[in-house]
């Protein structure tokens, strides 16, 4: 029987063979996560990256142990704020604020879409 593999095994297996193009994958993480606003999604990418960073190596940075780093980005997990920020800096990224066009641009853009 063949045993096939998840798109998350296969993201994981990609950016532990291609390391410099993790920070190109948190950029649309966030990007997509800005779009969405699916939680859930973005913390599957962030579990994939800790796996590849090394979980252990993050719970130490961070200053949570490795089951807070695991169960922060946890399918059912709901991460406070200050949690991810520290998991954020752990693997080397911050979160940063980006201004979005005024209201009546993203509108106006909408319709041309739509």
């Amino acid at each position: 029987m063949t045993k096939y593999r998840t798109i998350g095994e296969i993201e994981e297996e990609y950016l532990r063979d291609h390391p410099n193009e993790i920070d190109d994958y948190i950029t649309v993480l966030f990007d997509e996560y800005a779009e969405s606003g699916d939680t859930a999604a973005l913390l599957r990418s962030l579990r994939i990256v800790s796996r590849v960073k090394g979980v252990t190596m993050i719970a130490e940075s961070s200053g949570l142990s490795r089951r807070g780093v695991q169960k922060a980005l946890s399918e059912n997990g709901n991460p406070q704020f200050g949690n991810v920020n520290a998991i954020m800096n752990a693997m080397g990224y911050r979160l940063t604020p980006q201004k979005l066009p005024p209201l009546t641009e993203l509108n106006s853009r909408a319709k041309d879409f739509g």
